[in-house]
């Protein structure tokens, strides 16, 4: 018997939150795959009851989990009508950063909302879904809650940022089966710059030549996936920009964002590069970020 690998969802109860699992509900109905859903009890009960807490508040904490779990539930329903997507529903004890990089370690992809300001979150500190893109295994998606708009509702093409390096090729391909999955365009864009364009230039520079250099290493980095994906139409965007400023553009007409965990200038030790990690707070579609 086959075992999918499922798509895994935080849920702290907060509007972006939800926004998360509407999304990932989709995502998982696209890809046939099975939603779990994880939330996390605030105190972890693993080591003993602290002093001066009665029995009470730890059952209240399950229940406000198990709550959290009901309203995520019927947010899936919603999003996915018919009971199509196999789910999952799991309350867990502690970090819930932790749990969910432990859980990527067999997951499709792990989906998080953004602004996350609930109970769980402002507890903990530093942030969840920072952690987890940082030190996630598989693929991750951030989705920011939108005033007045559903996720679902945002259309346009995926857009991939493409640098040329190996960092960017299992980005690329996840954001060809993205636009394959949703029938749309895929832009893929290339910055080539990572300084001021408006920044002073001394010596004798031959912009059409590295330009053409440029555009190579882009139809280099694509090369191959027309075959694979015959039915995704393809846009490249050459620039002399900085590609976190490029791309934020380029997101704000797109449904989905996708970029490597680290660029070219990226070294071994480093967990997430500078421009997803920019693109992370910025960016107001979802961004998926592949390692």
């Amino acid at each position: 018997m086959t075992v999918h690998r499922s798509i895994v969802v935080g849920v702290d109860g907060s509007p972006s939150s939800l926004q998360a699992v509407s999304w990932a509900a989709k995502e998982a109905a696209r890809r046939g795959a099975p939603l779990t859903l994880v939330t996390a009890m605030l105190v972890n009960v693993g080591y003993g009851v602290p002093i001066g807490l009665p029995d009470s508040y730890f059952q209240e904490e399950e229940l406000d989990a198990e709550k959290r779990l009901a309203e995520a539930a019927e947010c899936v329903s919603r999003s996915v009508p018919g009971n199509t997507v196999e789910v999952e529903s799991v309350v867990c004890q502690g970090s819930p950063a932790r749990e969910l990089v432990e859980r990527s370690k067999s997951a499709l992809m792990v989906v998080l909302g953004a602004n996350r300001r609930g109970l769980i979150e402002r507890a903990l500190l530093g942030s969840v879904s920072a952690a987890v893109v940082a030190h996630a295994h598989s693929p991750v998606a951030v989705v920011r809650g939108l005033p007045h708009v559903d996720v679902n509702d945002l259309s346009g093409p995926v857009v991939v940022g493409v640098d040329g390096s190996k960092h960017s090729e299992p980005a690329i391909t996840m954001a060809f089966e993205e636009a394959a999955l949703r029938g749309v365009e895929l832009v893929a864009v290339h910055a080539w710059s990572d300084v001021d364009v408006h920044a002073p230039f001394s010596g004798d520079v031959d912009w059409t030549e590295i330009e053409n250099r440029e555009r190579a290493i882009l139809s280099e980095s694509l090369a191959g996936y027309a075959e694979e994906f015959p039915d995704v139409p393809v846009r490249s965007v050459v620039v002399m920009d900085q590609p976190v400023r490029n791309l934020r553009e380029q997101a704000d007409q797109a449904q989905l964002l996708v970029v490597g965990s680290r660029g070219r200038g990226g070294f071994a030790g480093m967990l997430l590069g500078s421009t997803s990690r920019a693109l992370l707070h910025t960016v107001t579609c979802p961004l998926l970020v592949v390692r």
